[in-house]
């Protein structure tokens, strides 16, 4: 585990996750505290997805369409086919 020095520094909208997390590591649910350790292993993302105004919310719908596109045709588009489809879909 990181040292808390090394990691973001709490801010005002971090603090609700932060005792959040503290509860959810001792509460003895063994599944919410492997959750919770599994969210402090990559703690510096999380604090910045919940302090930071950006989103990749665009791109991963476009990357959830794709797929979609992708297993309509059952895996057996190539890269030209698929292309193809998708360009047509816009």
């Amino acid at each position: 585990m990181t040292p808390i020095s090394q990691r973001a520094r709490p801010t005002r909208s971090c603090r609700r996750f932060e005792a959040w997390l503290s509860e959810a590591r001792a509460c003895g649910v063994r599944a919410v505290e492997t959750f919770a350790e599994g969210l402090e292993q990559d703690g510096d993302a999380v604090r910045a997805a919940l302090t930071t105004p950006w989103s990749n919310a665009q791109a991963e719908g476009q990357i959830t369409k794709l797929k979609l596109l992708k297993r309509q045709m059952y895996g057996r588009a190539n890269f030209d086919l698929l292309r193809r489809r998708v360009l047509l879909t816009v």
